[in-house]
């Protein structure tokens, strides 16, 4: 499965790892080459500098036909663009953004982009943990289908499911620069 994560962070680079371990064709991104520090020494995937919301780094970088596109920044604004140019202009079969905002991220939904709220996840991990309710808010979210007036599919028509997926700067790693 060929895999794309914009946002090299704790999360990104695990779930990178995690992607590559089960033999899967990993492509990550940053904008920032130390991030890559956060990869292990036996990360077999690729490692680009650059922004994941540039259609032309995505391109570089290999993104056109991705199987499943992750956008983990810490911006809600980056990640929906990188998300929305990876689905629209690229061909990205599955996406997810991670939002920390729970009303733009069921906004985002609502207009075709699947996320992942990290505030509610751990509000609700918490919450649990403490043996009270929950807040009864989803912590990801599907797209909701659109499709042209043609009845062509638009941005978010693959809805995603929960279910699961099948001493240089950058550790040792070769990086590339898009």
């Amino acid at each position: 499965m060929k895999v794309v994560i914009v946002g090299c962070g704790r999360v990104g680079a695990a779930l990178a790892e995690a992607f590559t371990g089960l033999g899967h064709d990993v492509t990550i991104l940053d904008t920032s080459t130390r991030a890559f520090d956060r990869l292990s020494d036996s990360f077999s995937g690729r490692a680009v500098r650059g922004d994941g919301t540039d259609e032309d780094v995505l391109r570089r970088a290999g993104a056109e036909d991705a199987d499943v596109f992750v956008a983990l920044t810490e911006g809600d604004n980056r990640n929906v663009m990188a998300t929305q140019v990876a689905m629209e202009n690229l061909g990205a079969k599955r996406a997810i953004a991670k939002i920390n905002d729970p009303v733009r991220a069921a906004a985002y939904a609502e207009l075709g982009i699947a996320t992942i709220c990290r505030t509610t996840m751990l509000t609700d991990a918490m919450l649990g943990f403490l043996g009270l309710k929950p807040t009864g808010m989803p912590s990801v979210i599907a797209p909701v289908p659109h499709r042209h007036e043609n009845g062509a599919p638009k941005l978010g028509a693959s809805p995603l499911s929960a279910s699961p997926l099948g001493a240089s700067p950058a550790g040792g790693k070769s990086t590339t620069e898009a």
